[in-house]
């Protein structure tokens, strides 16, 4: 199910107290963004992937290529490549981008072993270490540029500078997050027990530097089927979690098992579907906008 926000339509009802991720300081951003260079392979297995609503969103609005061909995408903080062998799934040559390489080699695996897109072959996805906010990749290179999960991560000015950079002639920049659809109950105490971190106010809007212009926003409402196991495992993936010490890692674990299986008395083993709310923005640069920086190639 799918919900669009606009003026017509009743508004979506709140989720956080949270205007967008929180920091305690820069260091603190960097640690936490440091974390999850090791866990390719937990993030892969246990992160959800992205409802095909809103990918149908993104790739309605991404301009055709200019002369033809493939479209092309450039997904930046491509991590495991979720997102990016979704892309490619649907006919896009997709460059992945990290500046993980332990990332980006389990994604390279996961396109081998057709676990990420089956039948697709590994040629389908390139990837590329580099940060977003630098990648030197070609100007006007792209007809969509997307980022799941990882805008919060980037300097906003310097990673709009690029996207503008890399966007060809009407291209669209996509900014998705999954969250847990916390409205509700049982979820709601499940993120605060895990400790997700994602979790954004309704009336979020992601930071964008100028030249960048919001043409769409869509919230698509899903659910992942997961072993209760899988559920305690995706605590793993949390920032919070993983920087967290021994004892406070294996006091959440313990609490999200006996959440799950005496509180609300799943047996263990059980499959569940875990809601989700994808929050999906969507960005084109008006025409005549400068890149702001200077051409460059591979």
């Amino acid at each position: 199910m799918s919900r669009v926000s606009d003026p017509l339509n009743p508004p979506i009802p709140p989720i956080s107290g949270r205007e967008a991720p929180r920091f305690r300081s820069a260091e603190r951003k960097n640690a936490l963004a440091a974390a999850f260079q090791e866990q390719g392979e937990d993030y892969d297995r246990l992160r959800p992937g992205y409802p095909a609503a809103a990918l149908e969103a993104m790739l309605a609005q991404a301009p055709e290529r200019a002369g033809g061909g493939e479209r092309r995408a450039i997904d930046l903080g491509a991590g495991t490549g979720k997102l990016s062998w979704a892309l490619a799934a649907h006919g896009l040559e997709v460059t992945a981008v990290d500046t993980s390489a332990a990332m980006l080699e389990t994604a390279l695996r996961g396109g081998q072993a057709g676990r990420a897109a089956p039948r697709l072959p590994v040629s389908s996805l390139t990837t590329y270490l580099a940060p977003a906010e630098d990648t030197g990749l070609t100007t006007g290179s792209a007809e969509l540029v997307t980022v799941a999960q990882a805008w919060h991560w980037f300097d906003a000015d310097a990673a709009s500078a690029e996207v503008i950079r890399l966007l060809a002639p009407g291209g669209v920049l996509a900014l998705v997050w999954n969250m847990l659809d916390v409205t509700i109950p049982w979820v709601h105490r499940l993120s605060r027990i895990m400790h997700a971190g994602d979790i954004h106010r309704e009336n979020f809007l992601p930071e964008v530097g100028e030249g960048l212009e919001l043409a769409r926003r869509s919230v698509h409402e899903w659910e992942d089927p997961m072993p209760t196991g899988d559920v305690i495992d995706l605590a793993r993936t949390r920032s919070y979690v993983i920087t967290a010490s021994e004892e406070r890692r294996a006091k959440v674990l313990a609490n999200l098992d006996w959440y799950l299986h005496e509180h609300l008395g799943h047996a263990p083993g059980d499959v569940i579907g875990v809601p989700y709310r994808t929050d999906l923005f969507l960005y084109r640069a008006p025409t005549g906008s400068s890149p702001h920086r200077a051409e460059r190639g591979r």
